[in-house]
């Protein structure tokens, strides 16, 4: 939900909750990589939009019945301070991130998670560092995003007081987003942690930070592929299964508009993430 240094996360709590409390919320914090546009000597980690480079034997990701998918984004790992992280990035190759974003249909296919038979409308790619790659032009109809290089800074991150992380700490067994009888859901806090940062922003790992409802619950409800409703214990296993791989705000930079100021998700478990299975990660995205 938001992003900042520990102290600041420590300081705004005491101002708003019992220091006991304040102290269990602390722990829950996750440290992020936030990815910025790179300025001056800034050390480049990726960019957003520009060309992929792809290895010769892989193909242009694509969309059964639709075409192909845009590029949004590239991460190199080994710039990545992913020491600092609490997820099993790889520790070197380049990720790549393809979204079926509307421009050969005018928007009419939507990629959305509840919807099984588009899943295929976004896509992660690891490149290993020892296999040879080039950049690949963009496919017909397809026209690039500017390219935008990103630098990359760690912050702790904090999730929506609804969170099952944060459930389970403060409420557990109450149903999943529901405002707990507890000073976390107060709507002093709320406010205070919304003024605090409302900027979604480019990240990798870390708490997500929803544009409306949490993202897991989203990927959950998919995965589930059942109307469970939110006091349903199966949700609320299946979407703590869930972490953060990526997410990639709008950016004017890029001319990258998703919906109405929205984001994109891309989210994997973590064993997934361990064996380098990219290809199931579930992605998902929310706008205003």
């Amino acid at each position: 939900m938001t992003h900042g240094s520990r102290d600041d996360f420590r300081s705004l709590a005491l101002q708003h909750l019992w220091p006991e409390v304040a102290d269990q919320w602390i722990k829950l914090l996750r440290p992020g990589v936030r990815l910025e546009a790179a300025v001056g000597s800034d050390r480049v980690v990726g960019r957003l939009g520009g060309l992929p480079a792809l290895p010769a034997a892989s193909a242009w990701p694509v969309w059964e019945g639709h075409g192909p998918l845009s590029f949004v984004a590239s991460v190199d790992c080994a710039s990545l301070p992913a020491d600092a992280l609490d997820i099993a990035l790889p520790e070197a190759g380049t990720l790549l991130f393809f979204y079926f974003d509307g421009q050969l249909d005018d928007g009419d296919a939507l990629v959305l998670a509840e919807d099984r038979e588009s899943w295929a409308g976004a896509r992660v790619l690891h490149v290993p560092a020892d296999e040879q790659a080039a950049e690949h032009e963009a496919p017909a109809g397809l026209t690039p995003y500017p390219a935008v290089p990103l630098t990359a800074r760690v912050e702790m991150t904090a999730t929506e007081p609804w969170h099952p992380s944060v459930r389970d700490a403060f409420a557990p067994g109450a149903p999943l987003g529901n405002r707990y009888d507890h000073p976390v859901c107060s709507q002093d806090f709320l406010d205070a942690l919304w003024e605090f940062d409302e900027v979604v922003g480019h990240q990798i790992g870390g708490h997500a930070h929803s544009v409306q409802n949490p993202v897991e619950i989203e990927i959950a409800e998919a995965v589930l592929d059942c109307e469970a409703s939110w006091a349903d214990p199966r949700l609320s296993e299946e979407a703590g299964a869930w972490v953060l791989l990526a997410q990639f705000d709008s950016e004017d930079a890029a001319d990258m508009m998703w919906g109405d100021a929205g984001a994109l998700y891309w989210l994997i478990r973590p064993e997934d993430l361990a064996a380098r299975r990219f290809d199931r990660a579930m992605f998902t995205w929310q706008c205003s």
